[in-house]
């Protein structure tokens, strides 16, 4: 049996509208599990994945009640994997070898802040980064989200948020 995540970062809202509802909707509406990899800015934006299991972390955007119950970074599975998720902005410069030292044990490594969509294998470990659910720049650079799906293998793509 395959299970199916919806990975998210960056979402940045402190309300939520019609149209991120229906974007979440499109996007993970198929999708048991979805996980934030940090500044979602306020917890009400959790509430729009009520029904499906929601892992989170808080970034340096996230504010009042949503940096103080989040984590900065969480370990979990996703069927016989082991998955580790951050925001990013604690590991340094280069990110992704600051994700070695948090999660050297584990198959895969999420992360956000960036805004930049990341999805590669790499000794034997999948690295992830959704990029910014929106539009990151006023030059047109597309908002992203990434699926992963967890069976015999892990495997992960990232996808362009399609605006109605």
């Amino acid at each position: 049996m395959t299970i199916k995540a919806g990975i998210i970062s960056d979402t940045h809202l402190i309300n939520v509208d019609s149209s991120f509802r229906q974007l979440v909707s499109t996007c993970f509406g198929d999708c048991s599990i979805v996980i934030h990899a940090g500044d979602l800015t306020d917890l009400k934006v959790l509430d729009v994945f009520a029904g499906k299991v929601v892992h989170a972390v808080r970034g340096n955007m996230c504010r009042g009640k949503a940096r103080q119950v989040l984590p900065a970074e969480k370990r979990f599975t996703i069927g016989d994997f082991t998955v580790g998720l951050t925001h990013g902005d604690k590991c340094g410069f280069d990110i992704e070898s600051g994700l070695y030292n948090l999660f050297a044990d584990l198959d895969c490594m999420i992360y956000g802040h960036t805004h930049r969509p990341v999805c590669y294998h790499q000794g034997g470990k999948l690295i992830i980064n959704p990029g910014s659910f929106k539009p990151s720049t006023p030059w047109g650079a597309p908002a992203t989200y990434a699926i992963l799906e967890a069976g015999t293998t892990l495997r992960a793509e990232i996808f362009e948020v399609r605006h109605p």
